[in-house]
């Protein structure tokens, strides 16, 4: 819906066209997504939350292992059709039930990486051997990640000030009625809401002009099989931009036919979809920039990892 309205504003109303018309849909695609996606889920969230307990949901990741926790999330990632961005409203939604912070991380790495978009569209162009390579090399990096940064100790860089809620000030749930539920759902949405829309607006902002100006030629030219840095170079390339996962396969389809190797172009679209300039600059509203240099780094280097093994397999 999204897309088709914000196309046919851009180039049917305004009659744009060219570069400009590519960038603007863009911004006013993914801004209205993202936005949706922030008041529903954090309000649903929210809303749930003040009927269970979440003390019960942190107590049961308590009693296993902390790899259970890493790699449910990370599993739970699969099946989250989100880009770097739109991952970030359900990251919240962790935040906000208080789950540790390990398992809030292992779930933002697999999201926009290894969702069953980008699973789909791997199988459709390279078939199911390269799919499940991915599939394996995506969670290596995000069940690790997500446990180093949990062993870290990093809540006290979470920025936003995440009180208890009425349904968890006691073991017995709190008796409200539905209108109250709603009420204080919406409440803590609209307050985390205004003070992270504009990031989402200036990130996206920043990921529309490069999908708008960059072209293709350009990174190919830099990231070519006779380069030993080409991995780097496609992983440091791929951070300011900004794609989901079928935004950015096509792009890789064209790169591989460029002459870039398979293992290259999928550790760009690893960088593109999993890490991104407009997701840090939304996350910047939340986390501290030193937990945002922490979590790039950590999975920037596992990327680059996996970047150089894919093209040692294949």
């Amino acid at each position: 819906m999204w897309h088709e309205l914000s196309h046919e504003f851009v180039y049917d109303v305004l009659a744009l066209e060219g570069k400009l018309a590519d960038a603007l849909h863009f911004f006013i695609y993914d801004t209205a997504k993202i936005w949706f996606l922030l008041l529903t889920i954090i309000f649903a969230v929210s809303f749930l939350r003040t009927w269970v307990n979440t003390e019960y949901v942190r107590a049961h990741l308590q009693g296993k292992s902390s790899l259970y926790g890493h790699v449910g999330a990370s599993l739970f990632g699969i099946i989250t059709p989100f880009c770097s961005c739109s991952a970030i409203p359900l990251f919240l939604g962790f935040i906000q039930a208080r789950i540790p912070i390990g398992v809030t991380f292992s779930y933002l790495i697999s999201a926009p990486m290894n969702n069953e978009i980008a699973i789909a569209m791997l199988f459709g162009i390279f078939g199911w051997k390269v799919t499940s390579i991915y599939i394996l090399f995506g969670l290596s990096v995000a069940i690790p990640g997500g446990w180093l940064i949990g062993k870290m100790g990093m809540e006290k860089e979470i920025l936003l000030d995440v009180k208890p809620m009425e349904g968890e000030l006691s073991a017995s749930l709190v008796k409200l009625t539905f209108a109250q539920r709603a009420k204080e759902a919406w409440s803590y949405t609209a307050d985390i809401f205004k003070k992270i829309y504009i990031y989402v607006m200036i990130g996206v902002g920043v990921g529309a002009w490069i999908h708008g100006y960059i072209p293709t030629d350009f990174i190919a030219s830099y990231t070519g099989e006779g380069n030993p840095f080409a991995v780097i170079i496609a992983v440091l390339m791929g951070i300011p931009m900004y794609s989901n996962a079928a935004g950015v396969m096509p792009l890789v389809e064209v790169l591989t036919s460029k002459g870039m190797l398979l293992g290259t172009a999928l550790s760009f679209m690893m960088a593109v979809t999993a890490l991104s300039l407009p997701e840090a600059l939304i996350l910047k509203k939340i986390i501290s920039f030193k937990l945002i240099a922490l979590f790039f780094g950590i999975v920037g280097s596992g990327i680059i990892l996996i970047g150089y093994l894919f093209n040692m397999i294949l």
